[in-house]
């Protein structure tokens, strides 16, 4: 006979109670055969469904064949309903501005498979989390990368995912999209963050109003980038470790992007993220200090707050030009923080 699990016995032992009111000696063991049968043969056709996937994956390449299981419930942290979504933004309104990505990525456009949790005692502990974090990771396992809110005066929230050994691997490295640094100091007690990226919050209160194309040269064209466009934007993307190309062309296809063509090439563009952010903001060397960037810039920013965002921009400390670009339209707010961490 195959080996019961708890659930199993405890089910047999309530059949076994009622099997003594039938006076037959033979029933009990009869039925205890079938069912340990059954459950055996269930094991070994859920055994090779695994092995046939892994092997189809390992074959293609694509480890995203096989699929997570989605954890409902960890030590400190539980799964969020999508109808739950809409209060949870509720609650991290009184924390803005720095719980701004995170509730525009609860509320709004969901161009990516998100799942969202937290804190059993929300939302008197007010910390909450989505996996994936990134959108590529070496392993592509979901809960390898996250991203967190908590207030910067909770900090000590983050103990909480610290601990967290049942959604997380607390062995293993872990990928920390931009987050407020105060949860990135908050995590180093534990870890060790390597390959660490600044980046300054500026977000926009007053967007733009009067944005023509006649603002633009009569040779330079202004055109709503499509998913084909994509491979320029993506190769020259410098946060192309933890993003991939796949959400680049989501992006395009539901949210504003737009370029700038200079007799038919790719001079300068600018694409909203999911989380309301404009990001991918680059412009060719060879077509700097014509403009294109702020005009850019106050286009998709009138646009981006037109779909119910509120505009705002990660720039890094020394990108002195994106500073002084973004300083016209926004206010600085805080600083966030990318990193990999590692166990100490």
């Amino acid at each position: 006979m195959g080996l019961w699990s708890a659930d199993m016995r405890a089910f047999m032992g309530a059949l076994s109670r009622l099997i003594e009111t039938s006076g037959d000696p033979r029933a009990g063991a009869y039925i205890s055969q079938r069912i340990s049968l059954t459950e055996q043969r269930d094991r070994e056709t859920k055994g090779k469904l695994d092995i046939e996937r892994l092997e189809l994956a390992s074959a293609c390449g694509d480890m995203k064949l096989i699929e997570m299981e989605i954890v409902p419930e960890g030590k400190h942290f539980r799964l969020v309903t999508e109808d739950e979504l809409p209060a949870v933004a509720d609650v991290l309104v009184q924390y803005m501005p720095e719980s701004l990505k995170t509730i525009q990525t609860y509320r709004n456009n969901k161009v990516w498979d998100f799942h969202f949790y937290v804190a059993k005692n929300w939302p008197e502990d007010p910390i909450c989390l989505h996996f994936p974090g990134c959108t590529s990771t070496p392993n592509k396992d979901i809960f390898e990368s996250v991203t967190v809110f908590c207030p910067s005066e909770r900090a000590e929230l983050v103990d909480l995912l610290t601990s967290e050994d049942v959604l997380l691997d607390l062995t293993q490295p872990l990928y920390l999209n931009f987050t407020h640094e105060a949860i990135v100091n908050r995590f180093e007690r534990v870890y060790e963050a390597h390959d660490k990226i600044t980046g300054d919050v500026y977000s926009c209160d007053t967007p733009p109003v009067d944005i023509t194309a006649e603002e633009l040269p009569p040779d330079v064209e202004l055109v709503r980038l499509q998913p084909e466009h994509m491979k320029d934007v993506y190769d020259l993307y410098p946060a192309s470790d933890i993003e991939c190309r796949e959400i680049f062309e989501k992006l395009v296809a539901e949210l504003p992007a737009y370029g700038i063509f200079v007799e038919g090439q790719l001079a300068a563009w600018m694409v909203q993220s999911y989380y309301g952010a404009m990001f991918s903001m680059q412009t060719r060397p060879e077509f700097r200090r014509k403009g294109f960037g702020i005009y850019l810039a106050r286009r998709l920013t009138k646009e981006v707050a037109s779909r119910g965002y509120k505009p705002f921009v990660v720039i890094r400390p020394e990108n002195d030009a994106s500073r002084s670009l973004y300083c016209k339209l926004a206010s600085k707010r805080f600083r966030t923080v990318r990193a990999v961490l590692r166990p100490r």
